[in-house]
C-alpha cells in the first residue's frame, strides 16, 4: 500500500503541551507517523499502512480533547435547471463522509463544509461531476473565509478582553493603593461582596475557555496551559470566595489575582495571535499573486474567463501591465517580465517567442500571446506555495528537546506548585501565603514559549527565503545548511553559465564544415551542454542523426554516419582503446600527433574543453579538434569569496580534464578540485568528504548531479536546472546565481540564531521564573503578566527575521 498523507488544521491547542499530546496520541496508532506544528496549528500525518484510516486519526484527535477544524468551499455550479437539481446535488454531497452541503439554485452556488481527513476537495468535485453537473472553485473564497473566521474570532476575544479589563481594573486599583501604603487602614478596600461580583464573571464567563480546554486535555489523558491557568486562578478565587462568604474578615482575599491573571493571559493570547498571523504573511502574499481571470483566444475573439477554465494548450494573451495567469510559452510578441516575486531578482527578464512565462509574474510594456503549458496545481507558483507550506509545517531536529520538555512540563509544574504550597504552609504556617505562592508558580509557567520558539522562526525564515527565490524543502534542510563545512560544486551550469559555445575548430584530416556536420550528426538528440554547443553551429543545420549511436558516460559518443564509424569525445578516449571506460584526460599517444599536443594543452589551460573527432579503425584517424568554452558566471568569484569568508571550503567536481578544471577553478578562486570524474564518481567524492567527519553540501543543476545531491548532507539545486536535480535537492535557488547560495547559508544562520535565542529565552524564563515564584518573590499578578508576555516576546523575536535581506 502506498503512503497516504494528510494535513489536518487543528483547533483547541493552547500551548506546546497540546501539540506534544496530539503527536503522542497519533504516533501510538499503528502505521501512523505524525508531526504537529503549534505555530501553524496543523498536523501532518502519514498513513504508512492500511491499519489506520483517516477517520480513526480524526477520532483519536477528538478523543484527546481537540478538534480538526472543518474546511469550507464555495463552488459555482453549472447545469442546474430546477429545484430538483439543487436537491440532487445536496443529497449526493451529504452522503460523503464528513461533508455538509447546501445548494442555492437562485445564485447557482454551493457551500460545502467537510472534515479534513474524512473527505477532501477532489472528492467533492468528483461527486458533483458524477451527478451530471459542473463545479468551479471560487478561487480564494475558502482562504478568505478562513481568514475572515479568524478575524471574527479575534474581534470576539478582543471584546471579551475589554470586558474582563473593565471588571478587573477596580480590583487592581485597590491593590495598587495597598502597595502605596493605604488599604485596610489608610484607605478602605472595596467591599468584599463587590469584589466577588466583579471577579466571578471574569473567572467563569471570560475564563470559561480555560476550563473547557483543561477539561478536554484531562479527558484525553494530557495536560496543557489551560490546566495551569484554570487551577491557579480557581485556587485564588475559591479561597477568596470562602473567606468572603464565611465572613472571615481577618484573612486576605485574592480576587484581584484571579481576575488579573485571566485578563493578562487573554491579552497575551491576543498579542500572540496577531503576531502568529504575521508569520504566514509570506505564503499569503504568494497566494495573492495568483490571478483570478485570463484572456483566452476563442473563435477569433478574446474572452475573459476564470483562470480555472484554462487547459494546457489554450492560447491566452497578456496585455501590458497584467499578471501572467498560468505557466506558458510565448508564441508572439516581446516584453520584459518582472519575475521578482518568484526568483527574488529585481531586474525584469526579456521575453520573446519560445521563452517560458510563469503564473503570477507581471508583464511590462509589451503584449504577449502565449500557449498554456502548466495550469492549476501544475504551475511553478503553485509548486512554490506547496513547497513553502510544507517547509513551514515541518519540524527542525533542534525542536526535539523542547518537545520532550513540553510533554512533561505541566505535570512537573503542578508538582512544584504542590510542593510550594506544602512547604510554605508546613514551615510558615500561613495558609494564605502558601496559596499565593503556589498560584504564582502555576501561572508563571509557560509551555507556549517552548512550543513557539522553533516553528515561528521556521515559518518566517522559509517565507522570507521564498520572497528571495530560495525555496527550502523542510526545516531539517535549513538546520543542516547552517552546519555546512565543505561545499561540493558542479562546474557546468553551477559555476559557469551553462551556455557553452564553440570557440575553436582545428581541422586535421577534414574541413571545418565537415568536422562540425559529423559532430552534429553524433550529437543529435543529446541534452549534454557540450552537445548543445555543437548543435548551435550553423553547419549543424539539417544534419541527420547518426545510426548505431552509443553514449559512453564521461567519455563521449560513437556512431555510424554513412559508412564511417566515428567517435567524438575526450581526446584520450577517442585515440585510445575501444574498451577504455576511465580515460586519463591527456593525449595517450602524443608521439602519433606531436604537432597537435601543444594546441590541446594550450586550449585546456585557457579553460576550454577540447573534444576530438576520429574515424575508428585499427589506428584511429583524428579528423579534427573542437574547443568549447563555458564562461564563469560573473558573480561566481565574489560568491566563492563569500563562502570562504564564512568558513565553508569549496570543492569543484567536474568531468573535465585536469587542465581545464584547474583553469576554471583558478578563475573562480577555488583551490581544491576533482577532475575527470563520472556521475558515480561525484557520488564517491561526496561520500569520501563525508567520511572525513565534515558536514557536506552539494550544489548542482543537471540530471547527472542528482545522485551526488542525494548523497550529500544538504543539497542545493539551481532553479534553471533539471527537474531531477530540483526534486532531489533540499534547497532550490530560483536565481541562477551562486550569490543566492551564499544568501541561503546566511538565511539558515539567521534563522537558527533566532531559534537558539527563542529557546534560550523560553528555557531561562521558566528556569528563573518558577523558582522565584516558589520562593515568594513574585505576586500572582506579576507572574501572570510575565507569562502572557513570554510567548509574545518569542514570536516577536522571530518576526525580526523579516528584516533579513539577501546581499545585492
Amino acid at each position: 500500500m502506498t503512503e497516504k498523507r494528510l494535513e489536518l488544521p487543528l483547533a483547541g491547542m493552547s500551548c506546546a503541551a497540546c501539540a506534544a499530546r496530539i503527536e503522542k496520541v497519533l504516533n501510538k496508532l499503528p502505521g501512523v507517523e505524525a508531526s504537529v506544528n503549534f505555530a501553524s496549528e496543523k498536523a501532518g500525518v502519514v498513513l504508512k499502512t492500511g491499519e489506520t484510516d483517516a477517520a480513526q486519526v480524526v477520532a483519536a484527535i477528538e478523543k484527546a480533547g481537540f478538534q480538526v477544524r472543518p474546511q469550507t468551499l464555495d463552488l459555482a455550479i453549472g447545469g442546474m435547471s430546477c429545484a430538483a437539481c439543487a436537491t440532487r446535488i445536496e443529497k449526493v454531497l451529504n452522503k460523503l463522509p464528513g461533508v455538509q452541503a447546501t445548494v442555492n439554485l437562485a445564485s447557482a452556488r454551493a457551500k460545502v463544509r467537510w472534515q479534513p481527513g474524512l473527505a477532501d476537495e477532489a472528492q467533492v468535485l468528483a461527486a458533483i461531476e458524477r451527478a451530471g453537473f459542473t463545479a468551479t472553485r471560487l478561487e480564494g473564497q475558502s482562504l478568505e473565509a478562513e481568514k475572515a473566521g479568524k478575524e471574527a474570532a479575534y474581534r470576539a476575544e478582543f471584546r471579551r478582553f475589554w470586558i474582563a479589563a473593565l471588571l478587573t481594573l477596580p480590583l487592581l486599583g485597590q491593590m495598587f493603593l495597598m502597595f502605596g501604603g493605604q488599604g485596610e487602614h489608610g484607605h478602605p478596600e472595596l467591599p468584599r461582596g463587590l469584589q466577588l461580583l466583579l471577579a466571578t464573571p471574569v473567572q467563569f464567563w471570560i475564563g470559561w475557555r480555560f476550563y473547557d480546554g483543561a477539561w478536554k486535555a484531562l479527558r484525553g489523558g494530557g495536560a496543557n496551559m489551560d490546566v495551569l491557568v484554570a487551577l491557579g486562578t480557581s485556587m485564588a478565587w475559591g479561597f477568596s470566595a470562602v473567606v468572603t462568604l464565611a465572613g472571615l474578615d481577618h484573612l486576605h482575599v485574592y480576587f484581584e489575582a484571579s481576575a488579573a491573571v485571566i485578563t493578562l493571559v487573554l491579552l497575551g493570547k491576543l498579542l500572540e495571535a496577531r503576531a502568529k498571523a504575521r508569520t504566514s504573511e509570506a505564503i499569503e502574499s504568494l497566494i495573492r499573486l495568483q490571478p483570478r481571470t485570463a484572456r483566452i483566444e476563442q473563435d477569433g475573439q478574446l474572452l475573459e474567463v476564470p483562470v480555472e477554465r484554462l487547459m494546457p494548450g489554450d492560447v491566452f494573451v497578456v496585455r501590458s501591465g497584467e499578471a501572467v495567469p498560468v505557466d506558458g510559452r510565448v508564441l508572439e510578441g516581446a516584453s520584459a517580465v518582472d519575475e521578482a516575486m518568484l526568483t527574488g531578482e529585481s531586474m525584469p527578464v526579456n521575453k520573446k517567442a519560445g521563452d517560458p512565462v510563469y503564473a503570477g509574474t507581471h508583464n511590462g510594456a509589451g503584449r504577449l500571446r502565449c500557449q498554456a503549458t502548466g495550469v492549476g496545481e501544475q504551475t511553478l507558483l503553485a509548486g512554490i506555495i506547496r513547497l513553502v507550506a510544507e517547509a513551514q509545517g515541518s519540524k527542525a531536529p533542534v525542536q526535539r528537546l523542547a518537545d520532550r520538555i513540553a510533554a512533561i512540563f505541566v505535570p512537573v509544574v503542578c508538582g512544584i506548585a504542590l510542593l510550594t504550597f506544602l512547604a510554605w504552609w508546613g514551615f510558615g504556617g500561613d495558609l494564605a501565603t502558601a496559596l499565593v505562592n503556589a498560584v504564582a508558580v502555576l501561572v508563571i509557567a509557560c509551555p507556549c514559549a517552548l512550543g513557539l520558539a522553533t516553528p515561528t522562526a521556521i515559518m518566517v525564515g522559509t517565507g522570507e527565503g521564498a520572497r528571495a527565490g530560495i525555496l527550502i524543502r523542510n526545516a531539517q534542510a535549513l538546520e543542516r545548511a547552517e552546519r555546512v563545512q565543505v561545499l561540493a560544486l558542479d562546474k557546468t551550469g553551477t559555476l559557469t553559465l551553462g551556455q557553452p559555445r564553440v570557440t575553436d575548430v582545428l581541422p586535421l584530416a577534414a574541413e571545418r564544415a565537415e568536422i562540425l556536420a559529423l559532430a552534429a550528426a553524433l550529437e543529435q538528440g543529446s541534452e549534454h551542454p557540450l552537445a548543445r554547443a555543437i548543435l548551435a553551429e550553423p553547419e549543424a543545420a539539417g544534419v541527420s542523426a547518426a545510426s548505431d549511436f552509443e553514449a559512453h558516460p564521461g567519455c563521449g559518443v560513437s556512431g555510424r554516419v554513412g559508412e564511417r564509424v566515428l567517435r567524438l569525445g575526450a581526446p584520450a578516449w577517442v585515440l585510445g582503446d575501444a574498451e577504455e571506460t576511465h580515460p586519463e584526460h591527456s593525449v595517450q599517444h602524443p608521439e602519433q600527433y606531436p604537432e597537435q599536443y601543444p594546441e590541446i594543452t594550450r586550449l585546456q589551460e585557457e579553460g576550454k574543453t577540447v573534444v576530438a573527432l576520429a574515424e575508428a579503425g585499427e589506428t584511429p584517424r583524428l579528423l579534427g579538434l573542437i574547443a568549447i568554452a563555458d564562461p564563469l558566471r560573473p558573480s561566481t568569484p565574489a560568491a566563492i569569496a563569500r563562502l570562504i569568508e564564512k568558513g565553508v571550503r569549496p570543492v569543484m567536481l567536474t568531468g573535465d580534464n585536469p587542465r581545464t578544471a584547474r583553469a576554471i577553478a583558478r578563475q573562480a578562486g577555488i583551490e581544491e578540485f576533482q577532475a575527470g570524474i563520472l556521475p558515480e564518481g561525484k557520488v564517491r567524492a561526496v561520500l569520501e568528504l563525508k567520511q572525513k567527519g565534515v558536514q557536506v553540501g552539494m550544489v548542482g543543476d543537471g540530471i547527472n548531479d542528482a545522485p551526488a545531491l542525494a548523497a550529500a548532507d544538504v543539497s542545493f539545486a539551481m532553479g534553471a536546472g533539471s527537474d531531477a536535480a530540483i526534486k532531489t535537492a533540499d534547497v532550490t535557488l530560483m536565481r541562477n546565481d551562486l550569490q543566492a547560495l551564499a544568501d541561503a547559508l546566511d538565511l539558515s544562520h539567521a534563522t537558527l540564531n533566532k531559534i537558539r535565542q527563542n529557546l534560550f529565552f523560553a528555557f531561562i524564563y521558566n528556569v528563573l521564573g518558577i523558582p522565584l515564584a516558589a520562593l515568594g518573590f513574585l505576586n500572582p499578578v506579576l507572574a501572570g503578566a510575565a507569562m502572557a508576555l513570554s510567548s509574545v516576546s518569542v514570536v516577536s523575536n522571530s518576526l525580526r527575521l523579516k528584516s533579513w535581506r539577501p546581499r545585492r
